[in-house]
């Protein structure tokens, strides 16, 4: 295995829009990267992700073992569910010594199975939590890392513009912390939701708004749920399948989660919406791009008069 990282060819199994920020300064710096992603397999959702590879130089791959057997070091980052399935399709194509980093929002339980794959088929496998939204940090989105191979590919990363902290040698430890946060940042994101489109059904929105602005006053509460909504509506798919990891950590250390498990809900309720055309058609540039979160619980509200759902 090349032991500079600039000269490593670099595997992304996941081509959303994390793999894609990745790659773009990946390359930006000259270093091979290939990926792979499932939408690759079907026509319909192949033509972006074939046009972006194209653009910036990355080779696109036929599977995660194809990817798997070619490069230096892997990168997974898809939705949390389908964590530990990609280290069982990498793991009997990894090569000897190829470090497998998990960037992927799944309990700290999910992370010590996947480690325990690619472990197991001679790779160095450490668990990446990141700590914030991706886009406006990119590559350098504050990262913790974890795992017996942790503090060896820190710097080595970080060379590549990376910025990456050790957390434990302790798988799990880097997890816990970013599934911890996430009751907190993902559940704030759905009780805005819930919270003003609630009020904006009664008219007291300017009115639950002035007082958040009191008891929060460094919070502008207009531009950040403008944020929330759109960030939701765009990726709520991913967001509650990452709650319902947060989830079953709570679980697992003895507590009912209560408040994971109504988040994973209300993002996967945004989710369907999102699928049915409610804030336009995907992949357009009016979809989910309103500066005013109005707007968009306008046309929630539209829908559920039209055919309530639940939750």
């Amino acid at each position: 295995m090349q032991t500079i990282p600039q000269h490593w060819h670099i595997g992304l199994v996941g081509y959303g829009e994390v793999g894609r920020i990745l790659a773009e300064d990946l390359r930006a710096q000259g270093v091979a990267v290939s990926a792979y992603d499932i939408k690759l397999d079907n026509p319909a959702t192949a033509t972006p992700l074939q046009a972006h590879a194209t653009q910036h130089g990355v080779q696109l791959a036929t599977s995660s073992a194809a990817l798997a057997a070619q490069v230096d070091f892997i990168i997974s980052a898809v939705t949390a569910s389908q964590t530990v399935l990609v280290a069982q399709a990498c793991a009997p194509a990894l090569q000897i010594g190829a470090y497998f980093l998990d960037f992927n929002s799944a309990s700290p339980g999910a992370k010590q199975r996947a480690a325990s794959l690619i472990d197991g088929a001679g790779g160095r496998y450490v668990e990446g939590a990141v700590m914030t939204s991706v886009p406006p940090y990119r590559i350098k989105v504050p990262l913790l890392l974890g795992g017996g191979f942790a503090a060896e590919l820190a710097p080595l990363i970080n060379s590549l513009g990376f910025a990456a902290k050790v957390a434990s040698e302790k798988l799990g430890v880097a997890s816990a912390t970013k599934m911890c946060r996430s009751v907190m940042i993902k559940g704030l994101e759905a009780m805005v939701i819930e919270s003003f489109t609630t009020a904006r059904h009664y008219g007291v929105e300017d009115a639950v708004i002035a007082s958040l602005y009191e008891t929060f006053p460094g919070i502008d509460w207009e531009k950040q749920a403008a944020y929330f909504f759109q960030r939701v509506i765009e990726h709520g798919r991913r967001r509650s399948e990452e709650v319902r990891e947060v989830a079953e950590t709570v679980r697992d250390a003895g507590l009912t989660p209560w408040s994971a498990s109504g988040t994973a809900e209300r993002q996967a309720w945004v989710a369907d919406g999102a699928d049915q055309g409610w804030f336009g058609e995907k992949g357009t540039s009016e979809f989910a791009r309103s500066a005013d979160w109005r707007v968009e619980a306008d046309r929630m509200l539209a829908q559920v008069r039209a055919r309530p759902l639940t939750p």
